[in-house]
Parts: structure tokens; C-alpha cells; sequence
């Protein structure tokens, strides 16, 4: 019998290759520039003493959402700090944040895009199923292939894996906006680009800002698959746990996550509620 076989596998890598032969150059330079960024605010992160840092965080907690998450701010903080992992917290913050950012950055311009061509959403939909379905440890290998081990190839990672929710929300969002809306803004002489922010943006920010919650919570459930090259932080503390079997530590690692993902996640819904 004939037994034909694809080789997609090493076409794959193949084509992997060849973007590193090719592009190495501009790969070093992401890979500084990301890791300049991340680094940065980390070390912001940690100048401030740990019980100032925690004070603070309160207070912002407090202004957009309230006592109850406030005093849950605190006791979770003081539980992060108590069990010695408030630097590697400070780092999966600066891995996540950088990461989430980066995203965004990509993702609400395509976004906009999309929603206002056709042709590029014919593009960018399958791209985004492609994006979304992909087991995320598959983006692992590409990573280290063009930024080696480390905190980079980490947050290259979550960057690809995070951008579908931001994209697909901005764009649902933007297509959301009533037409009657749309025409009366053009009716009074609006420019497409007053149309787009001061119209058509302001009207998405609620469904785009859940696109941005959806992002940050990606981003974090990066963490630990991102321990596998290298990165640094409370996905480290977990994987590192895992292997060596101590079953509290990791809990304790698993808790911190959980802690900052609750902070996190409730803020960005308070931005969403106040609009």
C-alpha cells in the first residue's frame, strides 16, 4: 500500500528557520527592547517598601471598587509578603502588565481595522481561531527559537496568546455602535477620524475594556507555562514546585496568582462600570 504523508512538521520548522536566519537581528532588538521594559518596572515595583506598595494599591482599590475589595487587597498583600514571595509577585505584575500592554497596543488597531474593512476581517478571523485554538505550549518553542531562554520569550508567548479577546471585542464593539448614530455624526460634517474617536470608540470603550480584563486574565494564565523557558516570578515558584513535589509551596504560588488576578480583574471591570 501507498502511504502518503505531509510534511507539515517540517515545513514548519523550516519556515521557523528561515524567519531566524533572516530577522535575527530585528529579534535581538525586540528581545532588549521587552526586556529594558519589563526590567524597569520591575524595579519600580520594588523601590517603594513592600508595606508602602501595599498602602498604596489599597487606595486605588478603595477609590474605584470599594471597602470590601480594599480590605481583600490588604490581606491578600500581606499573605504575599509573609510567605517571602513579594519580589517574584512584583515580577509576574511587570511580566503581565508589559505583556497586557503590548497586546493592546496590537490588538485594538487590528481591531479597528477589521471592523472597518471587510477584507481584513476575512483575514483576521481565521488568524484569531487559529490564535485561540493552538495549544499555548506551542508557542513556546517559536519563542525560544528567536529570543532563547528568559523573562522575553515569556512574554512573546502571552503576547500572541492574550491578543484574540482584544481584537474580537474591539471589533464587536465598533460594529455595535447604532447606525442611526454613525449617520448623524457624518450628517454634521464629522471627518472618519472624528467619527472613529469621538463617536464610534467612545460608544465601544465598555466592550472594549472587557476585551482588556479578558487580555489581563490571558496574560496571567501565561505564567506558569512561561516558568517552562525561564521566565521568572510566581510561575517559577509553581513549576519549580511541581517538579520537586512540595505541594504547599506551589499552593502558596497558586494563591499569590489568584490574589493579584482577583486585584486585577476587578479594577478593569470598575473602569468598564464607570463608562
Amino acid at each position: 500500500m501507498i502511504r502518503c504523508e505531509l510534511p507539515i512538521g517540517p515545513w514548519f520548522e523550516a519556515f521557523i528557520q528561515f524567519l531566524k536566519d533572516t530577522f535575527d537581528g530585528a529579534f535581538d532588538a525586540i528581545r532588549d527592547a521587552l526586556g529594558f521594559l519589563i526590567h524597569q518596572l520591575e524595579a519600580g515595583f520594588t523601590l517603594l517598601p513592600w508595606w508602602l506598595m501595599i498602602v498604596l494599591i489599597a487606595m486605588l482599590v478603595l477609590w474605584r471598587s470599594g471597602k470590601g475589595l480594599a480590605l481583600f487587597g490588604v490581606l491578600g498583600l500581606l499573605m504575599i509578603e509573609f510567605t517571602g514571595l513579594w519580589h517574584d509577585t512584583m515580577l509576574t505584575v511587570a511580566l503581565v502588565l508589559v505583556s497586557t500592554a503590548m497586546a493592546l497596543i496590537l490588538a485594538i488597531p487590528l481591531g479597528i481595522l477589521a471592523a472597518r474593512n471587510q477584507a481584513v476581517e476575512h483575514v483576521v478571523r481565521p488568524l484569531l481561531d487559529f490564535m485561540q485554538t493552538m495549544p499555548a505550549f506551542v508557542y513556546l518553542i517559536p519563542a525560544v527559537t528567536f529570543f532563547s531562554l528568559g523573562i522575553v520569550p515569556g512574554a512573546i508567548a502571552t503576547i500572541v496568546f492574550a491578543m484574540p479577546p482584544s481584537v474580537r471585542l474591539t471589533q464587536l464593539g465598533i460594529k455595535q455602535v447604532p447606525g442611526e448614530v454613525v449617520e448623524a455624526a457624518q450628517s454634521f460634517g464629522a471627518t472618519p477620524r472624528q467619527l472613529l474617536f469621538k463617536v464610534q470608540l467612545p460608544i465601544a470603550m465598555p466592550t472594549m475594556l472587557a476585551g482588556v480584563n479578558q487580555t489581563i486574565m490571558l496574560s496571567l494564565s501565561m505564567v506558569v507555562i512561561a516558568a517552562m523557558i525561564g521566565a521568572p516570578g510566581l510561575g517559577r515558584v509553581v513549576y519549580g514546585s511541581i517538579q520537586s513535589m512540595a505541594i504547599g509551596r506551589a499552593f502558596e504560588g497558586g494563591l499569590a496568582i489568584v490574589v493579584i488576578a482577583i486585584l486585577l480583574d476587578r479594577l478593569t471591570h470598575s473602569f468598564a462600570q464607570k463608562r
